[in-house]
């Protein structure tokens, strides 16, 4: 069984799987990063000067002037200006998938497939394409 597992683990599409988590993890990252420190900015400034980052509602009935201040008071709260980040984010992220995903597949090369098979003029049944002579009805002009 450890055997079969050592298998597994070095197959080629496993190593790819792992690569792609890698580059996965680092992209989602630098695209956090856009959002939050390029997308979010102007945005905030275009709906009157707000920062999404430190919307939050307190659970605790208690005001607190910013997020630091929640988080160094340890109160429960939404912070729902950092889900507003994390849906655009998502939405970017989706949508580069997309394109990648769109990209890829104009390179495939499709695989031509070769017709085996043909229609009969007289009865529309199947045959081999190399036949001369329809198996079916026996019409000739295949």
């Amino acid at each position: 069984m450890l055997e079969e597992f050592k298998k597994f683990l070095i197959q080629g599409n496993m190593v790819d799987m792992a690569v792609g988590f890698i580059f996965g993890g680092a992209f989602a990252t630098v695209v956090k990063s856009m959002v939050a420190n390029v997308i979010m900015p102007p945005v905030g400034m275009l709906m009157g000067k707000v920062d999404f980052s430190q919307l939050f509602i307190a659970l605790d009935g208690n005001t607190y002037a910013s997020m630091e201040a929640l988080d160094k008071a340890g109160a429960p709260a939404i912070k729902y200006g950092l889900f507003i980040n994390d849906i655009i984010s998502f939405v970017i992220l989706g949508f580069v998938v997309f394109m990648f995903i769109k990209g890829y597949n104009k390179l495939k090369v499709d695989e031509a497939v070769e017709e085996t098979t043909k229609i009969c003029s007289e009865c529309a049944e199947t045959i081999p394409f190399a036949a001369k002579k329809c198996g079916h009805c026996g019409n000739t002009n295949v």
